[in-house]
């Protein structure tokens, strides 16, 4: 299924892009995601889902497949699978930023596939949590990026010798607290109680005819 989305972030258009082309940068701002490894373009982690009482575990892999600069455009590539094998997740992401003079805009179009328990949401639901999510992302990157301190800049040699080793990959070191699972009953909450509320009503009304009924006949 193809999911369309749009968010819009309080920075500059180069700020925005430099933050989401690394993922240490962003990665605690997505909601249940805990990221481990970086090698060059890609990266390992995790992301924690529950549903109702279960609880997910999904452990993947993504890749940056275009990197363009000039045009701020981006295209991930990502796997994951469920830890007890309750599921597995594909996705080809692709992000373009717009500048909107001091605001970036951005939007972003997600190709998924998807099995097991959180494929029960569909298209419709998945969008709206996807939205959902998004928003909050934005939100945090938003924040993030308008409390940063800009660098000093460095003498020549200090940036040699400053530079990191891209070489091998880095092990990134995670914070004291992990992160909190991704509630997608709470995300779609709004959408749930839409396709729910018909059916409580027929139950409702089912009720209410039963109990006159009831009562006419005694």
């Amino acid at each position: 299924m193809q999911l369309e989305h749009s968010f819009s972030v309080d920075a500059p258009i180069e700020t925005v892009w430099a933050a989401l082309v690394e993922p240490e940068r962003v990665a605690g701002c997505m909601p249940g995601a805990t990221l481990t490894e970086v090698d060059g373009d890609k990266f390992t982690g995790q992301i924690k889902v529950k549903i109702g009482p279960v609880a997910l575990v999904y452990k993947g892999v993504g890749n940056f497949i275009e990197k363009d600069e000039g045009a701020h455009r981006a295209v991930i590539e990502g796997s994951a699978k469920e830890s007890r094998g309750q599921g597995t997740a594909k996705a080809t992401v692709s992000m373009s930023l717009k500048d909107e003079g001091g605001t970036t805009t951005g939007s972003v179009v997600t190709d998924l596939a998807i099995t097991g328990k959180p494929a029960q949401f569909g298209r419709g639901m998945l969008s709206d949590v996807g939205g959902k999510i998004i928003d909050q992302f934005s939100s945090c990157l938003s924040k993030k990026l308008g409390d940063a301190e800009p660098a000093a800049p460095a003498s020549p040699a200090t940036s040699a010798t400053a530079a990191p080793d891209t070489s091998k990959p880095r092990v990134v070191e995670q914070p004291p607290e992990e992160a909190e699972a991704l509630d997608l009953m709470a995300y779609a909450g709004g959408s749930v109680l839409k396709r729910v509320a018909p059916i409580v009503g027929a139950i409702v009304l089912g009720a209410i005819v039963f109990v006159v009924v009831r009562r006419l006949r005694g």
